[in-house]
């Protein structure tokens, strides 16, 4: 979760939505744009978690981005299974990063496939069953501007625009994997968990398998 005072801006970072790159972007733009301070959910907590810590935000412009909720869960799994093809290879580096990551660390343990990630990970890791828009929607408040993943680099640039900042002629994409498509890897019984969890976000945001 990002904030500029001088802009008057929250971006509020939803877990596997491009939210490394939309976040980049706002720093390379505004100098000033910094994480919020004193929340206990990080770089991914809620509106509502910010607003609880600095009540004024609630006046600013607040935009977040969002995904296929099953697109979302298989580009969940496949990037801690980069991870651990990383750390079986030798890399001191994600091996470090595996060693603080309590949640990487569950799922190479305790889910050795997609099946399981999806029906036995969503009763044991709250946020694997967290809608999205309960991140950009608190009490009396939602957020200004929605976007899509799959409509990265547009909805940026609206944002951008909206926002009066200047964006480079091509936007880079951070930490995203190799193209795949991920109906390949649902049983019907993951599909239809997932469709289950994530009937908020599908009826919001008008998503289909």
């Amino acid at each position: 979760m990002i904030v500029s005072d001088s802009a008057r801006v929250l971006f509020v970072h939803v877990q596997k939505t491009g939210g490394l790159t939309v976040q980049d972007l706002l720093r390379h733009a505004l100098p000033d744009a910094v994480p919020v301070q004193g929340l206990g959910g990080g770089r991914h907590a809620r509106l509502g978690a910010a607003l609880k810590v600095r009540p004024e935000l609630r006046d600013y412009f607040v935009f977040g981005f969002v995904r296929n909720p099953w697109a979302r869960m298989w580009s969940w799994y496949s990037m801690v299974q980069r991870r651990r093809e990383a750390v079986e290879a030798g890399s001191e580096f994600m091996t470090e990063k595996l060693g603080r990551n309590q949640f990487w660390a569950k799922v190479m343990t305790d889910f050795p496939d997609f099946e399981t990630f999806v029906l036995q990970g969503s009763d044991e890791v709250k946020r694997l069953r967290t809608p999205q828009v309960r991140y950009l929607r608190a009490p009396g408040r939602r957020a200004d501007f929605v976007g899509k993943t799959e409509n990265l680099e547009a909805d940026v640039r609206e944002v951008f625009g909206r926002l009066g900042l200047s964006l480079p002629g091509e936007i880079p994409r951070n930490n995203a994997g190799p193209p795949d498509d991920y109906r390949t890897h649902y049983t019907p019984v993951a599909r239809e968990r997932v469709a289950e969890l994530f009937d908020q976000d599908v009826r919001a945001f008008g998503y289909s398998f």
